[in-house]
């Protein structure tokens, strides 16, 4: 793929790592718009930031002035996209990032030879 489109891209400076294809691009966009809402930017953040990556629904409710019903809608959509997880222990829910889903995001948005994509050819 890369030499077809060099031939396309012939007078820019050559591409160094693949780029998206068509289904990795609609998988990726699927991620980045469940991370386009501020309130699940910083639900992630806040899981992220706890230590292994994982937080009690508890920890998370109150840095909000939501209702609860509206931040387990957020989580929901983190969850359904694969950002995060949740296991229930006794009452509680505790959410976990996905690290490997991170690095993926991070790797396309990192210039080519910092991180590695993850996402295969």
């Amino acid at each position: 793929m890369l030499a077809e489109l060099a031939d396309v891209v012939g007078c820019c400076s050559p591409l160094v790592r693949e780029p998206l294809t068509g289904p990795q691009a609609v998988e990726l966009s699927r991620l980045f718009k469940a991370m386009g809402d501020p309130v699940r930017l910083r639900l992630l953040s806040l899981i992220a930031s706890h230590a292994g990556g994982e937080a009690c629904v508890c920890d998370l409710s109150g840095v909000f002035e939501l209702t609860g019903p509206t931040i387990s809608h957020h989580l929901k959509v983190l969850r359904e996209a694969g950002l995060i997880s949740g296991e229930r222990r006794g009452t509680w829910i505790y959410y976990r990032v996905h690290p490997e889903v991170l690095a993926t995001l991070a790797g396309v948005l990192l210039p080519a030879g910092l991180v590695s994509t993850g996402m295969g050819a």
